[in-house]
């Protein structure tokens, strides 16, 4: 496999991803899973994929478009989704938690259109819904990095201020912090890193990505920085171990990575109750 991989493009282009996504994702998803916006990777990815099927839709009928690569429109409607999803939390101030479900239904809508326009699923469409390694360009790859770079820079600028919001942002406020800013800031970085994410997982599965290695570090680690070191160790062993088993299996790498993940948390949670001495 090793010596496949010096050898093909494609292979370095989607261990090289895997790499890079099961890093960031769980490093993003514990402030999200600590903010209780878990949801929210659910809505901005069926916001994400109305994108790539209004990108899909374009370049089958509109010969200006059909150089344009469907991510794009992806990353900007997650994007947009974000913005709208902070503009409903504040217009409903008191049910800020029915801005991830609406949403959500206007991305099914949208996604659901223009597929009907695109002349229902394709190839294509079906390798950003379910994953597909092999469609990993060396440009997805420059993208995936540039996401990367952006969240290192995020967490090491504002990881204090990041913490302090997840935990009392009423509290952040209250020292003068720049909340509405940095959540803003926080939340536009999630969509992109959702949007780049489908690549390799899909975009139906890129919120385990973000929950799951977090779910299961909550419950075996004593504070904290420690939660993050778990997720992030559980993220890109299930992402690696995920691309050698389907490469070798021959089966779907997303849900493969998936089902690692699962089974990391039974274990964690198995190992938690062991601790406590319940089993």
């Amino acid at each position: 496999m090793f010596s496949s991989i010096l050898q093909f493009e494609f292979l370095q282009n989607a261990f090289l991803s895997g790499i890079l996504i099961g890093f960031i994702a769980p490093l993003l998803g514990v402030f999200v899973v600590v903010r209780r916006l878990s949801l929210i990777a659910d809505a901005l990815s069926h916001v994400t994929l109305a994108g790539i099927a209004g990108g899909l839709f374009l370049s089958s009928k509109i010969s200006f478009f059909s150089s344009l690569n469907p991510i794009y429109v992806g990353m900007g409607f997650s994007v947009l989704g974000s913005l709208v999803i902070e503009k409903l939390r504040a217009f409903y101030k008191f049910y800020a938690e029915l801005a991830i479900p609406i949403i959500m239904s206007a991305g099914i809508g949208f996604s659901v259109v223009f597929i009907s326009l695109a002349d229902g699923f394709n190839t294509d469409l079906f390798n950003y819904l379910f994953g597909s390694v092999s469609a990993v360009s060396r440009t997805d790859l420059y993208i995936i990095t540039g996401v990367a770079a952006l969240v290192i820079l995020l967490i090491v600028l504002f990881y204090k201020e990041l913490f302090l919001l997840s935990f009392d942002e009423e509290y952040a406020s209250a020292l003068g912090l720049p909340a509405k800013g940095l959540h803003l800031l926080f939340i536009l970085t999630v969509a992109l890193v959702i949007s780049v994410s489908m690549r390799v997982v899909g975009i139906l599965l890129v919120s385990s990505l973000m929950t799951l290695p977090v779910a299961a570090s909550i419950r075996i680690a004593t504070g904290f920085k420690k939660t993050i070191f778990l997720s992030v160790i559980i993220g890109e062993a299930s992402v690696l171990i995920g691309l050698v088993l389907s490469y070798y299996l021959d089966i779907a790498p997303g849900g493969t990575i998936v089902i690692l993940e699962v089974l990391a948390l039974i274990f964690s949670i198995i190992l938690s109750k062991a601790r406590r001495g319940k089993i």
